[in-house]
């Protein structure tokens, strides 16, 4: 014989049946520590991180100690615009955002926040993540406008539209194309002036170098600026990025057209100046030097040492730029190749040398004649 279910205990039971379901889709709250600041002799030392998407608190917080303590101000971060509305245009999950931003605004850095990477539901199907079609626009500048909005208030203006539009594989497996890459700045800029009119909306970001393959594999990045501000796309970005490696010379090498080292930022300054940009900064968001023992394009472990200090130094002679965040800080796992040798830090948390004698340099403990320059 069935018994009916006293009412009471039916409706004391629906809060706890709503917990079971919703508890674990709830953010859980943050160990956040005390407020910190960066102790350095230069203020633009910048690195770029990765740490959206690990999801591990303990180890984005261990990073940003390690950033902080070896005196940069600056990081450069990718929130995929993928992870943050993976489903459709409808609600955003900012957990993985909020974590990265919440420690790294507790250690005293400033974010610069990369805005790429498309959800699958904003693109045709068998597309990349980088394909974005002029339809979906609005969606993207919509997702970069909540962005400003929500976190603002913790400190962070600098938003990068897009990496490397200059490349194929960056640009959707297609051929570059500047004239829609100033279209999406044309929707972008005045939505995110809209909620954030103290954002700095940063373009750029330009693979360095010439034309591959008559342009269809990369296009010269001074040539796509030059496109970029005859498609009238100056007034709808606040600063512009650049890649600025080194290669295997020094930083103080002089530039070329055929050249990509780090005095290129020249290159592209006069460029700006010569359409009328005077005064927009410049931003370098990747760049430095490997020193993987069997990779042709790597240098030196001393020489990275070297070259490193000196490209921190060497910019503070330039008025126009805003920071230097070096390619890369760490990575949570190790390829075992030679991109494990751009890190200052190993995936477990070891300082490598470079990390070593950058901190040294920035808390002003050696001289910068130490250094070998």
């Amino acid at each position: 014989m069935l018994r009916r279910v006293p009412l009471a205990l039916i409706v004391a039971l629906i809060p706890l049946l709503g917990l079971q379901f919703f508890g674990p889709r709830l953010p859980r709250p943050l160990n956040l520590p005390a407020p910190q600041t960066v102790e350095t002799r230069n203020p633009l030392i910048g690195v770029h991180t990765r740490l959206t998407g690990v999801g591990d608190e303990a180890y984005i917080r261990r990073t940003l100690e390690q950033v902080r303590e070896m005196g940069a101000p600056w990081i450069v971060e990718l929130f995929p615009w993928a992870y943050v509305q993976p489903r459709s245009r409808y609600g955003y999950d900012w957990a993985g955002a909020d974590m990265v931003i919440a420690h790294a605004r507790r250690q005293g850095l400033t974010v610069v926040a990369r805005l790429d990477l498309v959800p699958a539901w904003a693109r045709p199907p068998r597309t990349t993540d980088r394909y974005l079609d002029p339809e979906h626009y609005a969606d993207y500048a919509a997702y970069v406008a909540a962005f400003a909005e929500r976190y603002r208030p913790l400190g962070v203006r600098h938003l990068i539209i897009w990496n490397e539009p200059n490349l194929r594989f960056e640009w959707g497996e297609r051929p570059p194309d500047p004239g829609a890459y100033a279209a999406l700045l044309k929707v972008v800029y005045p939505a995110v002036k809209a909620v954030v009119p103290d954002a700095i909306v940063i373009a750029g970001a330009l693979s360095p170098g010439g034309a591959l393959d008559g342009g269809q594999t990369r296009m010269d990045d001074m040539q796509y600026l030059a496109s970029l501000y005859d498609a009238q796309a100056g007034p709808f970005f606040d600063m512009w990025a650049v890649h600025a490696y080194g290669g295997q010379e020094p930083p103080d090498a002089p530039p070329a057209p055929e050249k990509a080292n780090f005095l290129r930022i020249e290159l592209v300054r006069a460029l700006m100046d010569r359409f009328g940009d005077m005064a927009k900064p410049i931003i370098v968001t990747e760049g430095g030097y490997n020193d993987h023992p069997r990779w042709q394009a790597s240098v030196r472990p001393a020489d990275r040492i070297r070259w490193t200090i000196a490209t921190y130094e060497q910019a503070l002679t330039y008025p126009w730029l805003e920071a230097v965040a070096l390619w890369q800080f760490s990575a949570p796992y190790a390829t075992r190749s030679y991109p494990d040798a751009w890190n200052f830090v190993a995936p477990d948390g070891t300082p490598r040398a470079i990390y070593d004698a950058v901190r040294e340099y920035a808390r002003g403990r050696q001289g910068i004649g130490d250094f070998g320059f």
